[in-house]
């Protein structure tokens, strides 16, 4: 059996577990643990346990060794706890094709006319199953030696501080690009690419292979946060699993929207009518040529990884096959 999904027999055995484990006691107490689950089920890119195998492999990992095992399974967990609680920030209705976690279960509470409010009452369920995800990924990560989980800590941490600064941004709605870049980097590029290459090359005993990693990462990094906010623009909710026009309606002063800025005034102004300026918004980001420079930056800091990894000390057909992931992250169409 490959790596990938041993990982997903983890997550379902740990999960399925956890239900039996708490459904017994009382069928309510299961409620957080199927939201994790069914956000897990649903899909995904698992890219964050992609590129910690990648990482292990690359750096010599022996493939019958299952110690990434956990290390993979704990990423995709956390990457769980970050989306149940953006989506409560964002005010999203839909992840991955399926209600979110908040909005399904104030649709619970508005069903069965519970007491209080359905709006509240989904949020606190959404913020404790996000919480209960990030329990889990530290108990799997117990797992693994010292040198692993120093990386993980700073990880997390990173992924927290990176997510308040755009929190952050947001109200103030400065456009800086360089400050706009810095957050999309730590709550998204490090801990989507960087830190779980380097988790996998901890596992695999290889810290020599931390800078070229660092640096691949920090590229494409990049590269999959301003695909991700070009995705939000223009993208297709059917493809992409989630409604698009948020950064517009929740004023995110992503990287994208801070290099429109600086190209044109006007566009600041339309932000703060949401959805009423949306299609004009996009029409800008098209006519003063943000979107094309957009994407020509994205080809350079695809070609920045690729220049990072071809000198990296991994064998030449894990720096092919880094190089082809450089270039579905960064082109990807969901």
């Amino acid at each position: 059996m490959s790596l990938l999904p041993r990982v997903e027999e983890r997550l379902h055995t740990f999960l399925s577990a956890e239900y039996d484990r708490w459904h017994g006691l009382d069928p309510r107490s299961s409620v957080p643990i199927d939201a994790i689950a069914d956000l897990v089920g649903a899909g995904g890119k698992r890219m964050r346990p992609a590129f910690c195998l990648s990482g292990y492999l690359a750096a010599g990992g022996d493939p019958e060794d299952g110690r990434v095992i956990p290390v993979a399974a704990a990423l995709e967990l956390l990457h769980a706890c970050a989306l149940i609680h953006d989506d409560v920030m964002d005010e999203s209705a839909v992840r991955r094709g399926l209600p979110t976690v908040h909005t399904s279960q104030a649709a619970l509470h508005r069903e069965r006319a519970w007491q209080g409010t359905a709006e509240r009452f989904g949020e606190n369920v959404a913020i404790l199953a996000g919480d209960l995800a990030l329990v889990y990924s530290d108990e799997i990560m117990a797992e693994v030696e010292p040198a692993v989980a120093a990386e993980w800590h700073l990880l997390r941490s990173e992924l927290i501080i990176g997510q308040y600064m755009d929190v952050a941004a947001s109200v103030e709605f400065e456009p800086d690009p360089e400050t706009s870049r810095w957050i999309a980097i730590a709550k998204s590029g490090r801990y989507t690419i960087h830190r779980p290459l380097v988790l996998g090359a901890a596992v695999a005993g290889r810290a020599d292979a931390a800078p070229a990693f660092e640096e691949y990462g920090a590229a494409l990094g990049e590269a999959f946060q301003l695909r991700d906010d070009l995705l939000d623009a223009f993208g297709d909710s059917e493809v992409t699993g989630k409604p698009s026009g948020l950064d517009f309606e929740q004023h995110k002063m992503t990287l994208l929207m801070a290099l429109a800025i600086q190209r044109d005034a006007h566009i600041r102004e339309l932000v703060p009518a949401q959805l009423r300026g949306a299609d004009h918004l996009r029409r800008l980001l098209i006519e003063t040529g943000v979107r094309d420079d957009v994407e020509k930056h994205i080809d350079g800091l695809v070609e920045r990884a690729c220049r990072a990894i071809a000198e990296a000390p991994l064998e030449p057909e894990w720096r092919e096959e880094l190089a082809a992931m450089a270039h579905e992250v960064a082109y990807r169409s969901a």
